[in-house]
């Protein structure tokens, strides 16, 4: 019998332990991990995961900023309502997912889901990634970690099975450290990137840009991995890799923000987050945090400073 395999980082075809003798199970969706060449720990610490939920995987060597100074000098054309550039990091981390997006658009598969290196799965997530039944027929997205924040999404709720569901996305809810794309949205995000200038999460999940707004999104809940940061004590130990490039620029960005806190720019925001929980009423959404379930036990969001400074 043909076994399902995937190829690790020394391009050699590995097979998933727990399905090593199960090649009956069909795996129809293309899981990528990126991964840095100099991250072997962290690329050790997916083998293992994955291995745990019993689904293989494929790892695409990320763009290193530390081995393209070009990065400093590339063009970026689109325009922000933040006046700082990106980091080189940050270039790099959207160059990497741009490149996984072209594999799944290239792909024959109808679905394709991309990790960051530094995800904890949960118990049941290898249910969900070794089929795409449970995939809504018009979802372009679909959103499988949480950052701990709030968000908004729709009450209604569609079994996706094994405990989960999957309800519309409706707010920005940051974080591209686990999500599944459809061939065709991989395509029209390739297309979308020729110019860039915003960070990838907000490219996928902010409403406010037409590369998130124009796409069918949907949250799963709970969520299927987390960024092992947020596990607190539990932790591995494997802090975001893009931290430490947006400290300065955090603390520019909190000067600007306290400049912009008049008591005129105070009230249009209150005025504006109460027509927005209205609408939200009207339209049956509810705002909530994406729990997440982890051996047996229900995360807790982190300390609201640590969640601020994650990435």
């Amino acid at each position: 019998m043909e076994e399902k395999t995937a190829r690790n980082c020394a391009g050699v075809l590995w097979t998933p332990p727990l399905l090593a003798n199960r090649a009956s199970i069909p795996f129809k969706m293309k899981c990528l991990v990126i991964n840095l060449d100099r991250s072997r720990d962290r690329l050790a610490h997916m083998t293992a995961e994955f291995a745990r939920i019993g689904v293989g995987f494929e790892r695409f060597a990320a763009i290193d900023a530390r081995n393209r100074p070009d990065l400093a000098l590339m063009p970026l054309r689109v325009k922000r309502k933040s006046p700082l550039r990106m980091t080189d990091a940050e270039i790099a981390c959207l160059l990497s997912h741009r490149a996984c997006w072209a594999i799944i658009a290239t792909g024959d598969a109808a679905y394709g889901a991309i990790f960051e290196d530094d995800i904890v799965f949960s118990a049941k997530a290898g249910a969900l990634l070794a089929d795409t039944g449970w995939i809504p027929a018009d979802a372009d997205i679909v959103k499988l970690e949480t950052f701990f924040k709030k968000t908004t999404i729709a009450r209604k709720r569609v079994s996706a099975g094994h405990g989960f569901s999957v309800s519309r996305l409706h707010r920005t809810h940051i974080g591209t450290a686990g999500y599944i794309l459809s061939r065709q949205a991989a395509c029209d995000l390739v297309d979308a990137t020729g110019d860039i200038g915003i960070p990838v999460d907000h490219i996928v999940f902010n409403p406010s840009l037409t590369t998130s707004s124009s796409k069918t999104i949907y949250q799963l809940v709970p969520a299927l991995c987390v960024q092992d940061q947020f596990l607190g004590d539990i932790a591995v130990g494997l802090p975001s890799m893009l931290k430490q490039d947006r400290g300065e620029q955090r603390e520019i960005i909190e000067m600007i923000k306290r400049r912009r806190k008049t008591g005129l720019n105070k009230i249009r925001t209150e005025i504006k987050r109460i027509g927005e929980q209205m609408f939200d009423l009207c339209r049956l959404r509810q705002e909530t945090i994406i729990p997440f379930d982890y051996r047996g036990e229900r995360i807790r969001p982190p300390h609201t400073q640590r969640r601020e400074n994650a990435l």
